[in-house]
């Protein structure tokens, strides 16, 4: 007799993140609430019920329904404000989303290896102990936008040099010059040799510069640099209010492992993070072409 062909074991959702994820596509079900999402996602500050019910055309009765069925499922939340109410996408929902299309659609293991397309006037070498004053004044400005660490001040140079791999740490210029406009640097997360191959990543843009691609240089050559040179896990910790960063870290093939509540204070206010990592890809990226070294 001819044995019974097994069938291979097929990957499965678990139970509880269905009905998560189906009451939130439910809850987006309504063309009216995924345009308020948008909105109020892309708004630089608190919308109002009478500015949302304004920008998409809708009665404002219709506009406070919709956002109740969306902050009944976490999507924003909604503060009383004197007479008006203040309407904020809830952080969490920046990174909550993308996971569960993600997870359902089954991309989760099928990340990108690292960007495409880099800019052809930037130029990614080894950071040099001269560069570490313009590394300083770049660090500065990210600070001064009040999403990118909870650092204050900007650390003094001799401790970024003590802090960061050795052969981990990049800067970037345009078009030939040699000043630095943006730079990425990899620090080891514990002194225990069984996390030799972790370390903690960073990645900074000059003002100047941002828009034209430095930090989709700057982050394939970290990558690859850390493929090829040992380092097999990369993590970070990203205010989920810096969308642009973490979308630059999701096109190298980080993953999102969480959002850590409350973790620290910054300025006062207590602030969350978005926790992620990348595991060395086994296959290897392409590696950057001469003009990039």
């Amino acid at each position: 007799m001819t044995a019974p062909i097994s069938s291979p074991s097929l990957p499965t959702l678990a139970a509880a993140d269905a009905e998560t994820y189906a009451a939130w596509f439910a809850c987006l079900a309504e063309p009216a609430r995924v345009r308020l999402l948008h909105t109020i996602a892309s708004a630089p500050d608190a919308a109002t019920v009478g500015g949302l019910a304004e920008a998409l055309g809708l009665r404002q009765p219709t506009v406070s329904h919709h956002l109740r069925k969306l902050a009944d499922v976490g999507f924003v939340t909604l503060t009383k404000s004197g007479t008006s109410t203040r309407v904020l996408i809830n952080p969490a929902c920046c990174t909550g989303l993308p996971h569960a299309a993600d997870a359902v659609m089954g991309l989760l293991d099928s990340r990108p290896c690292c960007p495409t397309d880099l800019p052809s006037d930037v130029t990614v070498r080894a950071m040099r102990r001269g560069d570490l004053d313009a590394v300083r004044r770049i660090y500065a400005q990210g600070i001064a936008t009040g999403d990118a660490t909870f650092e204050t001040e900007v650390p003094p140079a001799g401790e970024l040099d003590a802090r960061w791999l050795a052969d981990h740490r990049w800067v970037a210029v345009l078009d030939g010059a040699d000043e630095p406009v943006g730079w990425a640097a990899a620090a080891p997360v514990s002194d225990r040799a069984v996390y030799a191959g972790v370390a903690e990543t960073s990645v900074y843009v000059a003002e100047s510069a941002r828009g034209r691609s430095v930090g989709k240089a700057l982050i394939h050559r970290q990558v690859t640099a850390a493929d090829a040179g040992g380092l097999w896990t990369l993590q970070t910790a990203i205010f989920p209010e810096n969308k642009a960063s973490l979308a630059l870290h999701r096109s190298a093939g980080f993953r999102t492992l969480g959002v850590r509540e409350r973790i620290g204070r910054h300025h006062g206010v207590w602030r969350d993070t978005v926790m992620l990592e990348r595991r060395r890809d086994e296959h290897g990226c392409a590696p950057s072409d001469e003009r990039k070294r």
